[in-house]
This record gives structure tokens, sequence and C-alpha cells, in this order.
């Protein structure tokens, strides 16, 4: 009831998506649902407890930002607050100048989690080719293992996407991108995303070649409030796998699940400043987005330094 007080858990992760262990002031500033500003003031310690007032409306509906010195800031929104349990918030702070660790992303095990990284290609020739991948292109790297990482906890009536994809394209202008990567997929996968949305697991995208030129159907998850995966078809784009007619699939993740906000803040900011959806700040927002929604914690093979 208004009048009585919600609890509030914050807990500081750093990119290795460990609790926060170096020594650091934590800014940590609270805004309810009625932008009243409960809190602003520095913390040493990576877990902390706030007493905040309950008013059974919108008004439990917080914002939290989270900031250090030497650090990206990062926060979540919106925070709904109760009376009558303790809510809990896992916040990730990056460096300002952040780099990759991929000791455990090397070619055994990326190859065991994703064996269509070998596909219709020599052993050693594939190896060769991703290992060329991890020493000149990180960031796409990175993308690519944010989103295979993302696209293996979605469950479809049966398996998840990963499960249809049967070979990565390499080849010029669809070769794995900071922001995406193409692959050959069953098609099959079409009518299991179809019947995902249809349990309104995913939104279909109207005119999908605005954004992905060629495309012929598009679908974004809404499972959470950033970092959703979206898969775009080309079915004109085909080929034969194993005697397999298969579609070409485009996975990647956008920051924003409103459309709107994607085409503002996201597609209108990377034309104008002609850069592409960062991976860091895709692995900083799904990680939060999935420790919020209590599912599997996402662990892509590489972690932010």
């Amino acid at each position: 009831m208004p009048g009585s007080v919600s609890k509030l858990r914050l807990s500081i992760f750093d990119g290795t998506r460990q609790p926060f262990a170096a020594r650091a002031k934590f800014l940590v500033r609270i805004v309810d649902g009625n932008q009243k500003q409960l809190h602003t003031d520095f913390h040493s310690e990576n877990t902390i407890d706030f007493d905040l007032p309950f008013h059974d409306n919108f008004g439990d509906n917080h914002s939290v930002l989270v900031s250090c010195d030497g650090c990206q800031q990062a926060g979540y929104q919106p925070v709904k607050l109760s009376s009558s349990h303790l809510t809990t918030l896992d916040i990730m702070l990056i460096p300002n100048d952040p780099g990759f660790s991929f000791v455990n992303a090397r070619w055994p095990a990326a190859s065991a989690a994703f064996p269509f990284l070998a596909a219709n290609t020599p052993g050693p020739a594939a190896q060769a080719r991703y290992e060329t991948l991890l020493e000149n292109n990180e960031k796409a790297l990175a993308a690519f293992l944010n989103i295979c990482e993302a696209i293996s906890k979605i469950q479809l009536a049966q398996g998840t996407p990963l499960d249809y994809i049967k070979q990565v394209r390499w080849d010029a202008p669809f070769a794995p991108a900071q922001d995406r990567f193409f692959a050959w997929s069953d098609p099959a996968l079409i009518d299991q995303v179809k019947a995902a949305a249809a349990q309104k697991r995913f939104a279909v995208e109207d005119g999908p070649g605005l954004f992905h030129p060629g495309a012929t159907a598009s679908w974004k998850q809404v499972q959470f409030g950033e970092a959703n995966v979206q898969l775009t078809f080309h079915e004109g784009e085909t080929t034969v796998i194993d005697g397999a007619k298969c579609v070409m699939v485009e996975p990647d993740i956008d920051y924003f699940r409103d459309l709107g906000a994607h085409a503002i803040f996201e597609v209108a900011t990377n034309s104008l400043t002609h850069s592409l959806t960062n991976p860091v700040e895709v692995y900083v927002l799904r990680w939060i987005a999935g420790r919020t929604a209590g599912i599997p914690e996402f662990a892509p093979l590489y972690t932010v330094v």
C-alpha cells in the first residue's frame, strides 16, 4: 500500500560477469516513475540494499543508473518494485576503453559449440578462417558469439534457431560483421519463427527490406526491453546443402525492442555517425536484461576486460 516500503538490492558486476572486485566509488542514481530523484550518492560496496517508498502505481517503475571513474555508465528501467518482496537488479560496468578476452573462444571450443563453422570446409581451412577473424576483426567475432549465444537460448516448438543453421557465409559482402552475420538455414526455421510469433514471442517487422536490403521477411524477439534477437530471411537467396534447399538468414541483435526507438536511436545514429551496432554494448544490455528476467545467464564464449 502507499506509504509502505519497497526493497531493492543492487549488485554491480564487471565485464567478466563476476562481482566487481576492483576498489571503486560507485555513483548510484535512483529515480521513481514520477521522475522524482530518490537517491544520489557514492558507494564502495558492489552489493547495496535500498529501502524506497512504495506507491502501488506507476511510481514504482524506477530508473537505476550506476557509474564510476574509468567505466561506462550503465542502468536499467523500468525496475518495478513491490512492497511484498525484495527486488534484485544486476548491473554490469565495463571500462571506458574495453577489450576482449577470447581465451575460451579458441577454435576447439567454438567449433564444438557451433559445428556449422566448419561446414563444407576441410578442418584446417575452417580453423584458419576462424582464427583470421579472431586476429583481424575482434568486433565481428564478438558479435557472432553474442548472436549465437542469444539464439541458443530461444526455445522454438522444435529446437532452437541454432539447430537450423547449416553454414555461415564467409563470402563478401556477407562475411561476419560487427553487427550481424549471414548463414544458410533450413527453411523450416521460418515456420518455427512464425509459430513463436503466434505465441507473441516474436513480432513481425513490416517492410523488412528497409533496414535489411533484399529481405523478404523478418521477426524480432520481444522478450526483453533491450537487446532482442532479430531473424531476417532472404528467401530469394538459396543454395543446396547435402541435397536440401536452404535459404539465407540474417541474425542480428538490436539495442531497442521498439521499432521507432530502433530507427531513431540506433539506425539513424549509426547512419549519421557511419558507425555500426557495438557488440560490447549488446553484450552489456543483453546480460543485464537476462539477469533481470531471471533466465539462464547470457554467457558467450568471450568476456569484456
